[in-house]
């Protein structure tokens, strides 16, 4: 069974950054994909970014080219990087891997002014 701990949300205003981590438990990290996926009050879960087992990443246009995620297999960790964060990016954060279909307990990130 996988167990995933998201940290590192916060509130920051628009422009700031932040650096998102999620520990998963089990052994084999290097085997799962994993993604970072956000759910704003009233909305549906949306992913935000993916990197997979072999590497490949992805993506949501509204993230692309201000949000990186990485991994550390070492560490069993996949990190999301957040740069010039904006009101619309505020949600709680999840981590999610496909071995076992897990989910983290989410983080909350707030920008505001």
């Amino acid at each position: 069974q996988v167990h995933l701990v998201e940290s590192g949300g916060d509130t920051v205003q628009p422009g700031g950054s932040l650096r998102l981590s999620c520990v998963a438990s089990g052994a084999n990290f290097n085997f799962y994909d994993m993604s970072w996926h956000r759910q704003a009050p009233g909305k549906q879960r949306e992913e935000v970014a993916s990197i997979r087992a072999r590497g490949g990443i992805n993506y949501d246009d509204s993230v692309r080219g201000r949000f990186t995620i990485s991994r550390d297999n070492a560490r069993n960790t996949v990190v999301l990087q957040m740069n010039n964060l904006q009101p619309e990016d505020t949600a709680v954060y999840f981590c999610h891997s496909n071995i076992g279909n897990a989910w983290g307990q989410g983080t909350q990130v707030t920008v505001s002014s």
